[in-house]
């Protein structure tokens, strides 16, 4: 494959580089629901010029966009892959606008949504190593309603392998364990690893999304042998925090 980019995710996949040669995976665009118009502008521009690159070559266009709540996030959405969405920011309008002129470049292409994945080298900002700053003010602004779909960067490296390996293309398609893991237990966790107790400011908001996995272990039967049950959440966190060099 070729990888396009060389942030968080980029970095993780290039053990597996010299596999899948007919793709091209785009990890250069923007990950954080908030940036500048600067930032969708230069993501957009990169997107049609590797666009172009695939169109002469031939190979697959593989798009990472998101299954967040800034996609998911509108009253009544189900997750579903196929079902109309109304994303609820700007990032996600971004990423849905993205997704739709790829689908009308007539080029080979695969769409996916990623849930929240976790790992070392992740970007700073990013919920998990966020919680870890605020725990260790001794403070945690929680929002109630919050869910997080969470995949350790290595469980998810294994899981974009068997998605290229089954021939999957011209598809939007969530990349998710199917578990969203409300944050309160995600904070339960990290407490109880770190051997702490944090103060909790508790906000009645946050949206409860829920991404579906129904399309990915139809299209990709090999995911259902991958050990996503309920507790999965709790070995990403720990694998976390190993690798980040705190004791669990």
């Amino acid at each position: 494959m070729e990888i396009v980019g060389n942030g968080f995710l980029a970095r993780h996949l290039r053990p597996i580089a010299d596999t899948h040669p007919e793709h091209l995976i785009f990890a250069a665009g923007v990950s954080l629901w908030k940036n500048s118009e600067t930032d969708y502008e230069r993501e957009t521009s990169l997107v049609l010029e590797n666009l172009r690159r695939c169109a002469d070559t031939g190979r697959v266009f593989v798009f990472f966009s998101t299954a967040s709540m800034s996609m998911y996030g509108a009253p009544g959405c189900r997750g579903v892959e196929d079902e109309r969405v109304d994303p609820v920011t700007p990032y996600g309008v971004h990423k849905h606008s993205l997704e739709r002129l790829i689908m009308d470049s007539g080029v080979r292409h695969l769409i996916l949504r990623l849930c929240y994945v976790v790992g070392p080298g992740g970007p700073g900002n990013r919920l998990i190593p966020a919680l870890m700053d605020q725990i260790a003010t001794g403070s945690v602004t929680l929002y109630r309603s919050a869910r997080r779909d969470l995949i350790h960067v290595g469980d998810w490296v294994s899981m974009l392998d068997k998605i290229l390996a089954a021939g999957v293309e011209r598809e939007v398609l969530n990349m998710a364990t199917g578990q969203s893991v409300p944050i309160g237990l995600v904070i339960d966790h990290l407490e109880k690893r770190l051997g702490v107790s944090v103060e909790r400011v508790v906000i009645d908001e946050g949206t409860a999304h829920w991404i579906s996995t129904d399309k990915l272990r139809r299209l990709v039967p090999a995911v259902t042998e991958m050990d996503f049950g309920p507790d999965y959440y709790r070995t990403v966190l720990d694998r976390y925090l190993e690798a980040a060099g705190h004791r669990v």
